[in-house]
């Protein structure tokens, strides 16, 4: 439970970040980066790997870089459901990629 609580946290302080750094991704504060947060690992644990199933020719096809795409929709649903705004498709790639390095750094520095 606690290794769950961690991991919310972490992405929270990355979403809130990716916030701070992006003028395209912008979220009201701290609880709703919470919120989305907590949206962003039920949309990845549930409807990711469906929507990565399904365009798995088009992610080899494209050696792995669609699956940018994915992410990127991944976080336009999750903005599409909270209060975190993405103003467009390149936006929510950018704030997707960006997300997924600071929470990998912050990851691999409290893993320490």
């Amino acid at each position: 439970m606690a290794g769950f609580v961690l991991r919310w946290a972490i992405n929270a302080a990355a979403i809130y970040l990716t916030a701070l750094l992006l003028p395209g991704v912008r979220v009201p504060g701290v609880g709703a980066a919470v919120v989305a947060a907590l949206v962003l690992g039920v949309v990845n644990a549930v409807i990711r790997p469906l929507v990565f199933v399904l365009t798995l020719p088009l992610t080899i096809l494209t050696l792995g870089l669609f699956t940018l795409v994915v992410n990127a929709l991944m976080l336009s649903l999750v903005a599409a459901l909270t209060a975190l705004e993405v103003t467009s498709f390149w936006w929510a790639v950018a704030g997707a990629l960006l997300i997924s390095l600071i929470s990998t750094a912050l990851s691999a520095l409290l893993a320490r």
